[in-house]
């Protein structure tokens, strides 16, 4: 249950963003962008530590901020995979984008360590 609720949020965050953004980021309704929340956890999932650990000279070298990098190209791939539903600009609001939705991730959805009390 927690689970569904997590990607509903993290949906609602994509719509919000989509429509700040609207010229840039778009995503079709509410339902691809709960795909796309699916389509992010199974990208962060498979393809992002083969990222991470691909380019950890970069990452160690930049003190870990070519993490974001791996986060927009997460972004970028999912956007390549979910053509025409979700489309991003290019690469900086690919970045914006994941910037923005790491830190609502962050202020809404329901943190793990709650269940360990």
């Amino acid at each position: 249950m927690k689970t569904i609720l997590n990607f509903a949020i993290t949906a609602l965050i994509i719509l919000l963003l989509s429509n700040l953004f609207s010229d840039k980021i778009h995503i079709d309704n509410f339902w691809w962008a709960l795909g796309l929340a699916v389509v992010l956890t199974a990208l962060d999932a498979v393809v992002r530590p083969i990222l991470v650990f691909l380019t950890l000279p970069a990452t160690l070298i930049t003190f870990g901020l070519f993490l974001w990098v791996i986060n927009a190209v997460i972004i970028l791939l999912a956007d390549f995979l979910m053509q025409p539903h979700f489309t991003v600009k290019n690469f900086w609001w690919a970045l914006l984008f994941s910037i923005m939705l790491a830190f609502g991730q962050s202020l809404l959805l329901i943190k793990k360590e709650s269940d360990v009390q």
